[in-house]
């Protein structure tokens, strides 16, 4: 497997014009199962956003969603990729990039999305499936929640 994706990031110069600040490719997935490969692009340690941090996105980055304000990563997701069923405790902005994946709930439910679906993650349970022969692209923005709570009850964590 070999991930990659191109990064721009914009600032501003000494005089407050627009700037590239950074332009590369990322390379370096991380994963926690086989036939995944997830790439953090940026991410937030406040809401609102500090603009001008000085340092690098990805040096927030790593961490569970929800341990931060806000998380951007990009993952592919290969046919045949190791189940895993578990909650984030964060509001999920999801976008396929590129192919089609099953998301399947807790409830044993399988929605199918296609390349350009978006999806709302809000704290569910579920698990990414690609039972095609092609990899899947997904895009996600992670942004800090509070715990989803059922009748005045907080909902627990899954694996």
């Amino acid at each position: 497997m070999s991930f990659r994706l191109r990064r721009v990031v914009t600032g501003h110069d000494e005089n407050g014009r627009a700037m590239v600040s950074m332009d590369g490719m990322l390379d370096d997935p991380r994963s926690n199962r086989d036939g995944l490969e997830m790439l953090g692009v940026w991410a937030t340690s406040s809401s609102p956003a500090e603009m001008d941090i000085g340092l690098d996105g990805r040096e927030i980055e790593p961490g569970p969603p929800g341990s931060s304000a806000s998380k951007f990563r990009v993952g592919c997701y290969h046919p045949g990729v190791t189940p895993r069923m578990h909650r984030t405790e964060s509001l999920d902005y999801v976008i396929v990039m590129k192919g089609s994946i099953g998301m399947e709930l807790d409830d044993g439910v399988v929605v199918r999305l296609e390349e350009g679906d978006v999806c709302v993650q809000r704290g569910t349970i579920h698990n990414w499936i690609n039972s095609g022969t092609e990899p899947c692209v997904l895009a996600f923005v992670l942004l800090a929640a509070e715990p989803v709570r059922i009748g005045g009850r907080e909902i627990g964590k899954t694996g």
